[in-house]
């Protein structure tokens, strides 16, 4: 199966990429930003996160336009501070893009300033080896 990772983030704390290099680390695939595209077609691309102004980041949009025709199943992973999934927001482009999404989705609280401080921790990475052995089947 081939697979790649890719993610996009603002964040000085680096949440975001700390997943993305969770997930590289346990399937031996480089976690790359969405400012790289895909360089040949994927199964399976682990699309990591977040949720900024209640939607996904031009930036998201943008490498899921370039990259429509290389994507044959997109597996959403996220964390936001809000709590809030973006989900909702992948599909929405992806739809329209012609982009296969899985249902199955990794969503978990990020810490920002004093809001869930710690978080991601290790329960949400154990989580997270969980749902990646499930989905790329390692």
């Amino acid at each position: 199966m081939n697979i790649a990772i890719r993610y996009f983030t603002k964040s000085k704390k680096g949440n975001t990429e700390k997943l993305a290099s969770f997930i590289s680390n346990k399937i031996n695939v480089e976690a790359l930003d969405t400012n790289n595209d895909l360089n040949e077609e994927v199964d399976l691309l682990f699309l990591v996160n977040a949720m900024y102004a209640a939607d996904i980041d031009k930036n998201v949009k943008e490498f899921l336009e370039r990259n429509k025709n290389k994507i044959k199943l997109l597996v959403n992973v996220n964390s936001a501070a809000s709590g809030a999934s973006t989900l909702k927001s992948v599909k929405k482009v992806c739809d329209k893009l012609g982009i296969k999404v899985s249902e199955d989705e990794y969503h978990t609280v990020a810490s920002w300033i004093f809001i869930n401080k710690g978080r991601p921790n290790e329960d949400d990475f154990n989580r997270l080896e969980s749902f990646v052995r499930k989905v790329a089947g390692n």
